[in-house]
């Protein structure tokens, strides 16, 4: 009884069946290289999933909505390069990057105008926006590298008692404050309406444009935040600057929990598959694993996790 009890609620809470995964690699890793648990390792960990912490984050609210975004790739490269011309021209650090995080908002809102208005698939609208922004960006930069190294690094290289990253705990606040909309707020619940039946949810009086007009301004101003500290970080920017990142962001909502038809998920299920995707590819580089092998690696994952995932909602169903 006790074992079923333990089985349903492995299934009910994907979060639960992340930690027990990443736990067990953890352990399996230390023995095979006890450099794994070296304090700087760790940190170093939560470094790396800074960035992509924040875009998942902000993509936790659209897939659960029904919505989808894979222009933020291209966002974020905008988005550095906006803030890194304005800072080489002498503007303030954090005003360049409340004008970076404006940009991404903006064009979160246009992605969500142009899918509301023209009745398209989000996943479409973004597709085509994502040369556009991208064209954007290499006009302004006229395809020169935008470099800011010594003047935006203070996110990238402080550290709270000298030991935690500060952009960690950045990416850290973004899913407290995503789990609070989710759980706390009146707009959490018109996400899950939104995502599970959008017309049940109109018939009950949702409006439906224009709350999905915020969920996507909602995902720009974290994808906003995440271009940020990735400038800090790198100290130059590209339009490149953000390939893939929203990749790596959907996959991690995906393995969190949330189908891909919205309705479900949840911002722990998908900060522990972000914890999860940046433990594998430490973990890899700490095997001394084949880069090329670790981009399979990375790829194999997500379709696993597709398929646990599909399996848990036949579960749930039965």
């Amino acid at each position: 009884m006790k074992n079923k009890n333990l089985k349903q609620r492995l299934f009910q809470s994907q979060w639960l069946m992340l930690l027990l995964i990443t736990i067990l690699i953890s352990v399996f890793t230390a023995i095979a290289n006890p450099k794994f648990l070296a304090i700087n390792n760790i940190m170093n960990i939560f470094e790396q999933i800074a960035v992509s912490g924040l875009v998942a984050a902000g993509a936790t609210i659209l897939i659960i909505s029904g919505n989808f975004d894979i222009s933020v790739g291209a966002i974020i490269g905008l988005a550095c390069c906006t803030n890194a011309l304005l800072i080489n021209q002498g503007v303030n650090g954090f005003v360049a990057s409340v004008a970076a995080v404006a940009v991404c908002m903006l064009c979160g809102l246009l992605n969500g105008a142009l899918a509301i208005l023209f009745k398209a698939p989000s996943f479409i609208i973004t597709l085509a926006t994502t040369s556009v922004y991208k064209g954007i960006g290499l006009f302004a930069t006229k395809g020169v590298i935008q470099t800011v190294y010594g003047k935006f690094d203070m996110l990238a290289f402080t550290k709270i008692g000298g030991v935690i990253p500060l952009s960690f705990v950045i990416s850290l606040l973004g899913f407290v404050v995503v789990f609070i909309i989710l759980n706390y707020t009146q707009i959490g619940r018109r996400i899950y309406a939104i995502g599970s039946n959008e017309k049940s949810a109109f018939l009950s009086g949702v409006r439906i444009t224009e709350n999905k007009l915020l969920f996507f301004m909602l995902n720009g101003f974290f994808v906003g935040i995440a271009s940020v500290l990735l400038l800090s970080r790198v100290g130059s920017a590209l339009p490149s600057s953000g390939a893939g990142l929203e990749m790596t962001a959907i996959g991690a909502v995906v393995i969190g929990g949330a189908p891909i038809s919205g309705g479900q998920g949840s911002a722990v299920g998908t900060f522990f598959g972000v914890l999860l995707l940046g433990l594998i590819s430490n973990v890899l580089n700490i095997l001394g694993v084949n880069p090329y092998l670790q981009e399979i690696a990375s790829g194999v994952i997500i379709i696993l996790s597709l398929g646990i995932s599909a399996l848990r909602f036949k579960m749930l169903r039965k």
